[in-house]
């Protein structure tokens, strides 16, 4: 039996944040974690990145514990390393320095080749005004896509 493909967004990343460029990255995983994320048994709500010598670690992800795992298995919230090469690395830190600007995770999913990946964003915050415009916009699009239904 096919598993489901696990596909794991933060919604609340596009609504807080104005997001200006993506990036893949891998992420450093011990196998009790890799095994909760196949079950989608994770969450990316109130992420983010930062960096410490030079590396891209995320922190306050919450990756469940497994429930098969014994002794071995992880904690919760641990802080995890993204792997980027160094050129995005370096595009991401440049960027980040600026004032109202930091680093979330927008998705996380398993490739074809079965690891797993985070779809990572430099993202400048909203104020609260823009929040309630892009609330407006959804509306709207809700009410077009009702009118065209009918």
């Amino acid at each position: 039996m096919k598993q489901p493909p696990v596909n794991i967004k933060n919604k609340r990343a596009t609504f807080d944040y104005a997001l200006i460029d993506t990036y893949t990255a891998g992420i450093v995983l011990t196998g009790t974690e890799i095994k909760s994320i196949r079950l989608g048994k994770a969450s990316l709500v109130d992420t983010f990145c930062y960096f410490a010598n030079g590396e891209l670690w995320v922190k306050n992800m919450h990756i469940a514990e497994y429930f098969y795992g014994t002794y071995n298995n992880h904690s919760a919230r641990r802080d995890r390393k993204l792997l980027l090469n160094r050129k995005e690395l370096e595009k991401l830190q440049r960027g980040s320095k600026d004032p109202g600007f930091t680093i979330v995770p927008v998705r996380m999913f398993i490739n074809e080749k079965g690891l797993c990946k985070v779809v990572i964003a430099l993202a400048k915050g909203k104020k609260e005004y823009d929040k309630r415009e892009s609330l407006k916009e959804k509306a709207d699009k809700r009410e077009m896509a009702r009118m065209f239904k009918k």
